[in-house]
């Protein structure tokens, strides 16, 4: 008998192609392991140690200068780690970089601070966030660096300006947890954008001075925002500041809730979409003035200096649109996509995508959780696979005039399948009729709009901008105006409850592995899809939450989500039903409530400071939730849990699943654990 070599094996010998099939399309691999450390680094329970990340780190390092010496196999398999541990590394140390103080108690007192963000809270209220914050009889160490204070009330005397002191008497608290157990993380959302409270005033807010230098271009931006609006009342101008300054404090619910749901709400926000149609604008713009005078244009590179002018077109508008992580993430793609065209380099491919979705994630690796830097990137990478593979096919794009209407249809369809999942899960609806909204208002975006706002903007120092924005007006209108008749449809928003934490993973593995592999092979990724689909659609709710804060409980009935209040904790409430995909209204889910119910499933609720202050007693009930702390602790010989404010203060929300020995709870805290945004 011969001694068995693994080269003599067929199959090892088709893994082995398969293998070498790869060799010269591993780059674009690049940036998914480094998202798979940063999910790491996010999905644990306890906070590693400083020692833990440089350990990490230094581990990094190690097995890169191994796999610079690595061979056909070895070589990629220690990239892999190293990239792995270098996302795993980023996001801890960015986790660290932005510590800051956060409040540990309820406050109300006196709060003063420089007004550095004006914004519209979920409630429709004016939001400022303040910085270099001053709390009556509190410690500057222990004092949050920003905070972000809701205007209830009327302000009759107060126009928030940029660089404004301002002084106020407010409540202030720390940022909640998620509203249920696995839900979205506000306090790691608020811990790296540095804001270490939030609260509320309804009393008037009073000048103090104007900020003595600094924040330049956040002024141009607010004064550019309110001459729009301006010239341009209403919504209409609104949607002008918005998309030309980030500014979107003009813009109301009403328009807001249209635009979601006909899947026109990505046009508000300054994305890769508002950035390329600018810069591309930019770059048309100065080729065509090349070629208007020929003897200029043979004699200099006009198709390099036309991408360094879109360029710097592009890094004027991320500073005047604000600089956010959505419109840097936005401006890094397409200075790699002209930095390609400047270096004689095919401009929309993988590795161009590639390059972009590092940068982001070396410089912001908590991007990876949000649906912002999600849905671009889906959006992205199908657009660039779907019209490589039809250039590689050689398929036939029909005639001249054709192709623009073709390239718009086929590139809405594309960006709205690769999207369609990612918005579902964040934003628990599905746009039945986007496709068609976006078909008839997109072109308009990219042909009247986004030009005439580039024109308008240069045209404000001579006072001639009114001609642009008229102009730009009616392109919005018309836009708006498809939103209200899409939004008027039977079925125009289709509810969709939240998906586990495994189905996005596992969707954006199987499509990544679809556009990435090489070969007939990669077809398997078609599996983690199937997965993922199934695990959607029998995701579990929980029969009962309760909230954080112990005043609001929801109980699932055969009707839908029963809700025990009219009123209070809106915010919460309407995450629960979206989460649960039912598209009921507040009034209708507490009309599904009954103190038979709430008895039904083993629950007392004693709301109130006077129920509180009497003798605690089950009364039958397994679990009493109390909206207020008792005077006096517990008996310990009552044979129900008892929920009180203090003990939700550790545990976060809860949800109860049903089994077959009753119900198992689940805390927040069980889910997100013991981390620097929610240990403080």
């Amino acid at each position: 008998m011969g001694i068995w070599h693994p080269t003599w094996h067929p199959i090892w010998h088709r893994a082995e192609s398969i293998w070498l099939a790869q060799r010269d399309a591993l780059f674009p691999w690049v940036p998914v392991l480094m998202a798979c450390g940063v999910g790491a680094f996010f999905s644990l329970l306890r906070e590693p140690s400083v020692a833990a990340l440089w350990g990490c780190g230094a581990a990094a390092l190690l097995l890169a200068l191994l796999a610079a010496r690595g061979r056909e196999w070895t070589g990629p398999l220690l990239w892999a780690m190293t990239l792995i541990l270098a996302g795993f590394t980023l996001a801890g140390l960015r986790a660290h970089l932005v510590a800051g103080p956060t409040l540990g108690w309820r406050y109300y007192g006196p709060v003063e601070g420089r007004i550095v963000g004006i914004d519209r809270s979920a409630s429709d209220a004016l939001r400022l966030t303040l910085d270099h914050v001053v709390l009556h009889r509190t410690d500057p160490n222990r004092t949050p660096r920003r905070v972000r204070v809701s205007l209830h009330g009327d302000q009759p005397h107060f126009t928030p300006q940029p660089n404004l002191r301002v002084i106020m008497t407010a409540h202030l608290g720390p940022t909640g947890g998620p509203v249920e157990p696995g839900g979205f993380d506000f306090q790691r959302h608020a811990w790296f954008l540095g804001i270490g409270a939030v609260g509320y005033t309804r009393t008037p807010v009073l000048r103090l001075e104007a900020g003595q230098g600094g924040q330049a271009l956040f002024r141009a931006r607010m004064a550019l925002s309110q001459h729009v609006q301006s010239r341009l009342p209403g919504q209409t101008g609104a949607f002008a500041a918005a998309i030309m300054t980030g500014d979107r404090a003009g813009l109301s619910l009403a328009t807001l809730d249209v635009m979601r749901i006909s899947n026109l709400a990505h046009l508000l926000a300054i994305s890769g979409l508002h950035m390329g149609l600018l810069a591309g604008f930019v770059f048309a713009a100065v080729r065509l003035g090349h070629a208007a005078a020929p003897r200029l244009g043979l004699r200099l590179p006009a198709k390099k200096i036309s991408a360094a002018l879109a360029i710097l077109a592009a890094a004027g508008y991320l500073g005047l649109s604000g600089g956010n992580v959505a419109t840097e993430r936005a401006f890094v793609m397409v200075a790699v996509i002209f930095g390609a065209v400047m270096l004689e380099r095919r401009a929309f491919s993988l590795r161009a995508v590639a390059v972009a979705a590092m940068i982001v994630l070396t410089l912001h690796p908590e991007a990876l959780l949000g649906p912002g830097f999600q849905m671009s990137f889906a959006a992205t990478v199908a657009l660039v696979a779907v019209f490589g593979w039809l250039r590689d096919a050689g398929l036939a794009r029909g005639p001249r005039w054709l192709r623009p209407v073709l390239a718009v249809v086929i590139s809405s369809a594309v960006a709205g399948a690769a999207t369609a999942p990612v918005a579902a899960a964040h934003f628990n609806q599905y746009a039945q009729f986007g496709l068609l909204a976006n078909l008839v208002s997109v072109p308009l975006m990219g042909a009247l709009v986004m030009p005439a706002a580039v024109i308008a903007t240069l045209l404000v120092p001579l006072g001639m901008d009114w001609i642009a924005l008229r102009v730009m007006e009616l392109g919005l209108r018309w836009i708006l105006g498809v939103a209200e008749w899409v939004t008027a449809l039977d079925g125009a928003r289709v509810p969709v409850v939240a998906p586990g934490p495994y189905v996005l993973p596992l969707l954006a593995f199987g499509a990544l592995f679809i556009v990435l592999w090489q070969g007939r092979t990669r077809f398997l990724g078609v599996l983690p899809i199937i997965l993922g689909t199934l695990f959607w659609s029998f995701t579990e709710r929980p029969v009962m939450v309760v909230s954080d804060t112990g005043t609001l409980i929801g109980i699932m009935t055969e009707a839908g989500r029963a809700l025990n209040k009219p009123t209070g904790g809106g915010f919460v409430a309407d995450n629960w039903l979206e989460n649960d995909g039912d598209d009921a209204s507040r009034d209708a889910a507490f009309a599904r409530w009954s103190e038979g119910l709430a008895q039904s499933r083993g629950v007392r609720v004693v709301a109130g400071k006077a129920a509180a202050a009497k003798p605690l007693s089950c009364d039958g009930a397994k679990l009493v939730v109390l909206s207020v702390t008792p005077d006096t602790a517990p008996a310990e010989t009552l044979d129900c849990q008892i929920v009180t404010p203090d003990t939700l203060r550790a545990t976060g929300s809860l949800a109860y699943y049903a089994t077959a020995n009753g119900l198992r709870l689940v805390t927040a805290r069980d889910l997100i654990g013991q981390r620097l945004w929610n240990s403080q």
